[in-house]
């Protein structure tokens, strides 16, 4: 089943705004000037953080559980960063930190387990063509 998300775009880049909802419980308003000043307000970038946190955190607790050592909780912040780039905006960074509480794991295991999970989760591989994706695994 596909997920579906939309969109809606009022008036011109600079002063318009719109709208967007992602599945039957997001939603939000997005400008301009919430994407490149920091105004109040969402912006695609932050749903690409949401969903790759989501996603990786769920990668790696698969691959935990799948080696016999299930996670009792994994919790991952994304920071993606646009600047311009030859004029363009343009996604070139994204930061993944993550803390896995993982009883009965040793770190090197829960490294290799979250570089893994870092290269396998459907987000990660859709984000392939973002310049650098960086990885900070903790193990509580």
């Amino acid at each position: 089943m596909p997920a579906k998300g939309s969109a809606e775009w009022n008036g011109d880049l600079a002063s318009g705004s719109g709208t967007f909802t992602a599945g039957e419980s997001i939603s939000g308003e997005y400008s301009a000037k919430s994407r490149f000043e920091d105004a109040p307000g969402a912006n695609p970038e932050q749903l690409i953080a949401g969903a790759h946190a989501s996603c990786f955190s769920m990668a790696l607790a698969g691959a935990l559980a799948n080696a016999g050592t299930p996670a009792e909780s994994i919790k991952t912040d994304a920071a993606v960063t646009i600047r311009f780039v030859d004029g363009t905006p343009t996604i070139t960074t994204i930061a993944l930190h993550t803390v896995g509480t993982v009883p009965g794991i040793d770190e090197a295991t829960f490294q290799e387990a979250a570089r893994g999970a870092k290269a396998g989760c459907p987000v990660s591989r859709a984000l392939a063509g973002v310049g650098e994706i960086t990885l900070e695994a903790t193990l509580a």
